[in-house]
C-alpha cells in the first residue's frame, strides 16, 4: 500500500475513532457530561465523517505532493499541536472569554496553534491538532462536545497547511486572499440584511448580535492584509497568515452551516450568530499570533543549523 495513502488514512481514521471513544463510551456508557453532545448526535458525527472525507478528497487530488507525506516526525507534532490547542483552549474557552452569540463562542487565541502547526508541518498535522486538541479542550472546559465544530477546527489547520502544496507560494497569495475577502463581504452583508438576529446566551438573550460582532471579520481581514504586504517581503509570514485566515473562513463556515441541520438554525442566524462572532475574532489572532510563532519557529531553526 502506498505509504502517503495509508498514513493520511490511519490520521483520518484515529480521529474518528478519538472522537467517538469520548462521545460514546465516555459519554454515552459512563454518562460523564464533559462527553456528551446533547440532542442528534448522530447528525453531528454525520458532519464529522463529511469534514473528514473532505479533507481526503483534498488528499486525493493532491496525493503526489511531498506535504501529504506521515512519519514519525509528523506524528509527534501532531501529539504536540493537539495537546497544546486543547490546553490553550481550555485555558482560554471559559466564561470570562465569551462572545455574544447564537451558541457558545469565545476568544480564542489558541487558534493560532493548528494555523501555525499546519503551515509549518503540514496539512495532515494541522488537521489532526485541530481537530483532535479542539475535542479535548471542549472536554476540559466541561461544556460538552460539538464534535462537528472540532472538525471545523481541523480544517483551519488543514487549510492552513495546503501552501506546501505549491512550489512557489506567492502565487497563491492573491487569489486566496480575494476569495477570503468575498466570503468576508458577504457574510458582513447578510449580517445588515439580517440584524434582529437574539443572541443565544443567558446574559444577553434578548439582545440582538452586535454591529462590533458582526464587523470583527472585516477588523480580522484588514489586519491579514496589513501582515500580508507589510511582510511581503518574508514569504513564510505572508503566506502563513493569508492561508490562515482562509482556513478560519472555510472551517467556521463549515461548522455554523451543519448548525442549520444539527440545531434547526436558519441559514440567516448561523453565518450572523454564529459565523460572525467566532471567524472574526480568530481572524484577529491570527493575523497578530501567527507571525510570532513562525518568527520563533525559524529562530529555532537558525539556532540548530537547519
Amino acid at each position: 500500500m502506498n505509504k502517503k495513502l495509508f498514513g493520511v488514512g490511519l490520521a483520518l481514521g484515529v480521529i474518528l475513532v478519538i472522537f467517538l471513544l469520548l462521545n460514546y463510551v465516555l459519554g454515552s456508557i459512563f454518562h460523564i457530561g464533559r462527553f456528551q453532545t446533547g440532542e442528534n448526535a448522530i447528525l453531528r458525527f454525520v458532519f464529522v465523517v463529511v469534514g473528514l472525507l473532505i479533507a481526503f478528497v483534498v488528499y486525493l487530488t493532491t496525493r503526489q505532493n511531498k506535504a501529504w507525506e506521515v512519519g514519525t516526525r509528523e506524528v509527534v507534532w501532531m501529539a504536540i499541536g493537539a495537546a497544546l490547542y486543547a490546553v490553550f483552549s481550555w485555558l482560554f474557552n471559559g466564561t470570562v472569554f465569551v462572545v455574544p452569540s447564537l451558541s457558545q463562542v469565545s476568544l480564542r487565541p489558541a487558534i493560532a496553534i493548528p494555523m501555525f502547526f499546519g503551515y509549518a508541518f503540514g496539512p495532515v498535522v494541522g488537521f489532526f491538532s485541530g481537530a483532535v486538541g479542539n475535542m479535548f479542550g471542549d472536554a476540559l472546559t466541561g461544556f460538552g462536545l460539538s464534535p462537528q465544530w472540532s472538525i471545523a477546527n481541523g480544517l483551519i489547520g488543514l487549510i492552513a497547511g495546503l501552501p506546501l502544496l505549491f512550489k512557489d507560494k506567492r502565487k497563491s497569495l492573491d487569489i486566496v486572499l480575494i476569495v477570503g475577502g468575498v466570503l468576508a463581504i458577504l457574510g458582513v452583508a447578510l449580517y445588515f440584511f439580517n440584524r434582529d438576529v437574539i443572541n443565544g446566551l443567558y446574559f444577553a438573550a434578548t439582545e440582538p448580535v452586535s454591529v462590533f460582532a458582526a464587523l470583527t471579520i472585516v477588523i480580522g481581514f484588514v489586519l491579514v492584509l496589513i501582515v500580508r504586504f507589510v511582510f511581503g517581503k518574508n514569504i513564510d509570514i505572508a503566506t502563513a497568515v493569508t492561508w490562515a485566515m482562509l482556513g478560519n473562513i472555510l472551517g467556521i463556515g463549515f461548522a455554523a452551516i451543519s448548525d442549520i441541520w444539527i440545531n434547526g438554525y436558519s441559514p440567516a442566524a448561523a453565518i450572523v450568530g454564529e459565523f460572525l462572532p467566532a471567524a472574526g475574532p480568530n481572524l484577529i489572532f491570527a493575523a497578530i499570533l501567527v507571525p510570532l510563532l513562525v518568527v520563533a519557529y525559524a529562530a529555532v531553526q537558525r539556532q540548530s543549523g537547519r
